[in-house]
């Protein structure tokens, strides 16, 4: 059967972006347009020719909006199988009018929810009842009814029908299908918010995850991986990727994703002007300081072998003496995540190194928001939630349990190594000094090859440097690496059950150590 002509539309918003070009669009092509409420007024303003739904129904909307379009004469119009000669007989027979052409997007329940201070009583009020009904009866029937739920959907439709008169088939089923997907991402979004005012539980029994595709990636981990980009569409907010403007380079790869969040994630939680440098989800630098220009060298300088090709974080705007640091000679850059860039950094960035056309400089706005409270990670079969390890630690719960005390320096010190650590894939074992990340250790099996791997990338400015660890000491045999090397005081979790065995060997060294009393595992 062909595409039936579009010549009449039903036309209920509450996102009214768009749509008075749009309807006027439909106007133009001859096709009469049926309205309730605010969306009638919101057109008939700007001149447009509606038919009042309630004229259309003899049927008077009531109870403050909630009954406008459930009635027979307008689902019957929009239900009735055209290629059935019972469904047509009963259009005749009532008096209905079938609507071709159904536009509807729904009451802003989410963005009412997201107020702070809203009732129960006024997110009520804002669940949908006729919209999704009507959008549903609209996709059912996609043979020969076209439903638009999305203000970007406006143009495509227009265009067929200014060349056709009609939609294509395809597009048909392509609405219909987004059509589904909104209303049952309301419907989720409707379910969870009943069971949050529902449970004192950290985790419901169910979890609904919304994702929307924002891009689909070259591969993934490896060239035989297909991979793509997904957003969230219910988010705690906070600066992320995911909604970052790009301002220069090719497309972001899987890797510089991964790359990117870890150096954003560091970049947010340490002090000062600070610059992370990050390889394969692991800083290899970072530093504070007084301004971002020298965070950003004293960085690089941490690791300079392991810089190149490296993905940096700032949590400040990346200025033109940044630039002018970045932009040195022999350094290669993948990718820079920052709040902002000034336009003479830009211009820097993309006209003096020789990597100017490929590096990907994505800014993704203040970072005072925190980020998402809420951690997902699959596993074959299901997939693991947990709350995100952001939350500062709380300083008067540590403690010194060593006969020396940190110096005013190395407490400063310690503290930027404990924020360091806590974004190293365990076992971690950071080398700090002067707010500067010295040398890591990272991903190894036993905590003591940590420590090796952390005071051989510090090399000679290990001495005097500070030790951080995600974890506690299981045997003293660190305490003696890291005392041997030079290292000065130590900031750990403790709780090992040879805890006196680590005190002892500390105090027999003369290092200073903290116990924090938490742990900060990152596998």
């Amino acid at each position: 059967m062909e595409s039936p002509r579009i010549r009449r539309a039903l036309i209920s918003v509450s996102d009214k972006m768009g749509l008075v070009g749009f309807a006027q669009s439909l106007a133009d092509a001859g096709i009469e347009i049926y309205s309730t409420g605010g969306t009638a007024k919101h057109l008939q303003q700007e001149g447009i020719v509606v038919h009042d739904v309630s004229e259309y129904t003899g049927f008077p909307e009531m109870m403050h909006g909630r009954l406008k379009t459930l009635h027979p004469k307008v689902f019957g119009g929009i239900l009735a199988r055209l290629d059935h000669s019972e469904d047509r007989d009963a259009l005749t027979e009532h008096g209905i009018q079938f609507f071709e052409l159904v536009v509807v997007n729904l009451y802003p329940f989410e963005a009412t929810i997201n107020r702070e201070g809203v009732t129960l009583e006024q997110a009520i009020e804002q669940i949908d009842i006729g919209g999704p009904s009507l959008v549903r009866a609209a996709a059912k029937n996609h043979a020969f009814v076209t439903v638009a739920t999305r203000p970007d959907q406006y143009s495509d439709i227009v265009t067929e029908i200014q060349q056709d008169g009609a939609t294509t088939a395809a597009t048909r089923r392509l609405l219909a299908t987004e059509a589904f997907q909104h209303t049952a991402a309301y419907d989720r979004t409707i379910a969870d918010y009943f069971t949050s005012q529902q449970t004192e539980e950290t985790f419901s029994r169910t979890m609904n995850l919304m994702l929307h595709r924002k891009a689909v990636l070259r591969y993934g981990e490896n060239p035989h991986q297909q991979a793509a980009l997904y957003q969230q569409a219910a988010t705690g907010g906070g600066a992320s990727l995911v909604t970052a403007r790009k301002l220069n380079g090719k497309d972001l790869s899987y890797h510089n994703l991964m790359d990117l969040d870890a150096a954003l994630a560091i970049a947010r939680s340490l002090p000062g002007a600070a610059a992370a440098v990050i390889k394969h989800s692991n800083p290899c630098g970072a530093a504070s300081a007084a301004n971002l220009a020298e965070a950003t060298q004293r960085a690089l300088d941490g690791d300079p072998v392991s810089a190149f090709g490296s993905v940096l974080g700032f949590n400040q705007v990346v200025d033109i003496p940044t630039a002018e640091v970045l932009a040195t000679p022999g350094l290669f850059i993948e990718a820079i995540v920052a709040p902002h860039f000034e336009e003479g950094a830009v211009e820097i960035l993309t006209t003096r190194p020789k990597w100017k056309k490929n590096v990907r400089l994505m800014e993704v706005g203040p970072l005072e928001t925190p980020p998402d409270s809420t951690h997902y990670r699959c596993i074959d079969g299901g997939m693991l939630v947990q709350q995100a390890d952001v939350a500062p630690d709380n300083e008067e719960t540590w403690d010194v349990v060593t006969q020396a005390k940190p110096t005013k320096e190395q407490w400063q010190d310690l503290r930027f190594a404990r924020t360091v650590v806590r974004h190293v894939k365990s076992n971690a074992i950071v080398v700090c000094k002067d707010s500067m990340l010295c040398g890591a250790g990272a991903g190894q099996m036993s905590r003591v090859d940590s420590v090796d791997m952390a005071i051989r990338k510090a090399g000679e400015r290990v001495q005097a440097c500070v030790l951080g660890s995600d974890a506690f000491f299981p045997f003293p045999d660190s305490i003696q690496k890291a005392a041997a090397a030079g290292i000065t005081a130590v900031i750990q979790p403790g709780g090992s059950r040879r805890d006196e065995e680590v005190k002892q060997a500390c105090n027999e060294l003369v290092i200073a150590m903290v116990f924090t009393h938490r742990r900060h595992f990152k596998h």
